[in-house]
């Protein structure tokens, strides 16, 4: 493919990302009537993702109008941002979210969540996956790279819950428990 049908490509494939997406939005927009906007726009963009498979390849076509396609959407969201400044009105307070509960604070309520977010939930976290490296059916590699990335999900998990929960204790049993079995697993089969 010389260069100037690949870039004349690219540009029909651009046109129709714009077109699909824009349709999109006005159906989004729109109170009444929004099906026949949302068709078109559906339509559009399918057309635009499936037809450069047979210009542009199987693989890279698809992938390369994909990839036109989130970023003119991201373009045209973010053209009908608008600011608004933020209201200081009671009322509208009340209706988001509350605000966490408010803890007492003290010197073992600080270490115990301290610990808990770091050493406890990381030891948590590796106690599944290695029981997971060790139990998991498949190729020893394969099992040792899953395992592998459990271990910086849970803990993170372990790290937000355990400083969002107000109970504290409820925390440090899940999380001692969830060390003590998943260590005890691993322990139990061996890595073999």
């Amino acid at each position: 493919m010389t260069g100037t049908a690949f870039l004349g490509a690219l540009a029909i494939m651009l046109a129709g990302a714009i077109a699909g997406t824009s349709l999109l939005r006005r159906a989004w927009a729109l109170k009444a009537g929004k099906s026949l906007w949302r068709r078109g726009g559906l339509a559009l963009l399918c057309i635009t993702l499936l037809w450069p498979a047979w210009v542009l390849g199987e693989a890279r076509g698809p992938f390369m109008a994909l990839t036109l396609i989130c970023v003119v959407a991201l373009c045209v969201i973010a053209s009908g941002y608008t600011y608004r400044p933020a209201k200081a009105n009671k009322a509208i307070r009340e209706g988001l979210a509350p605000e966490p509960a408010e803890r007492a604070s003290s010197a073992w309520r600080t270490t115990l969540r301290w610990s808990l977010a770091g050493p406890i939930g990381m030891v948590a976290a590796l106690g599944l996956g290695i029981s997971y490296a060790t139990w998991a059916p498949g190729e020893i590699q394969t099992r040792l790279l899953i395992g592998g990335l459990i271990v910086p999900l849970a803990w993170g998990g372990a790290m937000a819950w355990t400083l969002a929960d107000s109970r504290i204790l409820r925390a440090t049993a899940v999380l001692v428990g969830t060390a003590v079995i998943g260590v005890g697993a691993a322990m139990l089969k061996g890595l073999a």
